[in-house]
């Protein structure tokens, strides 16, 4: 049960760094509605694939985009087709692989967290999530 708990923490804290991300683009680009129009942006040439934003480093890719802080730690996140952030298990290890103070948690110990986390998180499609609105 406590790798279970620490698999809510990594899922908080993925949530909270890419609440994180979401305010720093706001500030660095005021046309930003919402992270997702950063896809936008790029297409229209706007700004390029990948940069630097404010304190983030940024590499769009498909349907999201990985952002990279000072420390290294990254958030990478997808858009649904509605604009939403979404995230699966590999994005949610990844970051906490890329914690200043790597965290490795079990896909089973990261299933149950989030599934724990309802209704905070919601479950999209099968295996993918958001954050409840």
């Amino acid at each position: 049960m406590e790798r279970v708990g620490a698999g809510r923490d990594l899922v908080r804290g993925y949530v909270d760094a890419l609440n994180a991300v979401d305010e720093a683009m706001k500030a660095a680009i005021p046309s930003l509605e919402r992270l997702a129009d950063v896809l936008g942006l790029v297409r229209s040439r706007r700004i390029s694939r990948s940069g630097q934003v404010g304190t983030y480093a940024y590499t769009v890719h498909g349907a999201g985009c990985r952002f990279a802080n000072g420390n290294g730690t990254e958030i990478d996140v997808d858009f649904a087709v509605d604009g939403s952030q979404i995230f699966d298990l590999w994005r949610l290890h990844w970051y906490g692989l890329s914690l200043p103070e790597p965290f490795d948690v079990t896909d089973q110990d990261l299933r149950t967290a989030v599934r724990s986390l309802q209704p905070l998180l919601t479950e999209v499609r099968p295996g993918w999530f958001s954050v409840a609105n």
